[in-house]
């Protein structure tokens, strides 16, 4: 009796777990009607627009600069090329919302781990329309929801101006990449910050404004 009733708190103690677990990316958020089952996101969609950028990137300790070129090339893909300060080519790339091409890269980027990396960063950055499932807000935002294959990307809109300041992609448990904007006007982020939850990679972009 006494192993039975062990079995049986340990059993709802782990049911326990998994039900705060699962809820925990939007407990602090409050559920609202969906006005809305698209949002399009106009920050790097212009394609007359070369959008540079200065580079700084944080991995473990580690940090490298360098420039940051996007420019979309037709209605689906983005080209995007990173270069030292001084013009080098480090990667040359091509993506879009299903595909992902490298043109070139040096052979001491050319890691698997980073390219993934990189793709899944980058896809979510360019990404310029979002199919809408459910609605929530807080304090200072309106949050819309949107699936993406086993993970999750939550928009959080300001109330204040209606302009997007984040995005969070998560799982099912926690957030896993945030994607923050400090916006020039409208339709231009002149600054970008990519933080990951679960490794220590910081990818900061500063628009670059020539004289």
């Amino acid at each position: 009796m006494q192993k039975s009733t062990i079995q049986f708190l340990l059993i709802n103690c782990f049911l326990a777990i998994v039900l705060i677990s699962c809820g925990s990316v939007t407990k602090n958020y409050t559920s609202k009607k969906l006005v809305k089952t698209t949002i399009e996101v106009p920050y790097f969609s212009d394609s007359k627009t070369d959008y540079v950028y200065k580079t700084n990137i944080s991995v473990y300790g580690h940090e490298m600069s360098g420039i940051f070129i996007a420019k979309k090339i037709n209605d689906t893909t983005h080209r995007v090329v990173f270069t030292t300060e001084f013009g080098n080519k480090l990667m040359d790339f091509e993506i879009s919302e299903n595909d992902f091409k490298v043109n070139s890269i040096v052979s001491e980027l050319d890691r698997k781990i980073l390219i993934n990396t990189l793709e899944e960063d980058f896809r979510l950055l360019l990404k310029n329309k979002y199919l809408l499932q459910e609605q929530f807000e807080n304090e200072e935002s309106n949050i819309y929801k949107s699936a993406d294959g086993k993970r999750d990307n939550y928009l959080f809109f300001s109330k204040k101006d209606q302009k997007l300041e984040k995005v969070v992609r998560s799982s099912k448990t926690k957030d896993k990449i945030t994607i923050t904007f400090t916006l020039e006007n409208d339709i231009f982020a002149k600054k970008v910050v990519i933080l990951h939850q679960n490794i220590k990679l910081k990818i900061e972009l500063n628009y670059f404004k020539s004289e």
